[in-house]
């Protein structure tokens, strides 16, 4: 069961970092003016795709540290 919890977490904090990122960097974007739903791919949009998928992987990598500073493993397990 232990394992369980623990993938749980680990499945639920990647899916928020992600998607939390994501968000960020839409909400971003349109600040800045960029328009993801535009109807055409000009570079604005080409723009905000980017900074969303680039905002949802920092989003992630956020929630794996958090993650590894909340339970930290032995690095000199073999």
């Amino acid at each position: 069961m232990r394992d369980a919890n623990r993938l749980l977490i680990e499945g639920l904090s990647d899916a928020i970092g992600f998607v939390g990122g994501a968000l960020v960097g839409f909400w971003l974007g349109t600040l800045l003016g960029w328009d993801l739903f535009a109807p055409s791919y000009g570079t604005t949009t080409v723009l905000a795709i980017a900074l969303v998928g680039l905002s949802a992987g920092l989003g992630l990598q956020a929630a794996r540290r958090w993650r590894n500073l909340r339970n930290p493993q032995k690095t000199n397990e073999k």
